[in-house]
């Protein structure tokens, strides 16, 4: 499994911890950072929900692209 450096970035740049974040989606801080490490893959329904918070695409904070703009 991969790590996810953007996820951690946007984190990061919006000034959240990971308990922060974890309390935000409604999870464990451990099973959040267990994603963001990459030790176990995101749920789709995570990632979409990152992806609104953050105000950008999912394939953005995965790293397939570098244009962060969400499709309309």
């Amino acid at each position: 499994m991969a790590e996810f450096p953007r996820i951690r970035d946007m984190r990061e740049d919006h000034d959240l911890t990971q308990r922060q974040l974890a309390d935000i989606l409604g999870m464990p801080q451990q099973q959040y950072y267990r994603y963001e490490k990459g030790y176990r893959d995101f749920p789709l329904d995570v990632l979409i929900r990152l992806s609104g918070l953050y105000g950008v695409s999912v394939d953005y904070l995965l790293g397939l692209t570098s244009n962060p703009k969400r499709a309309e």
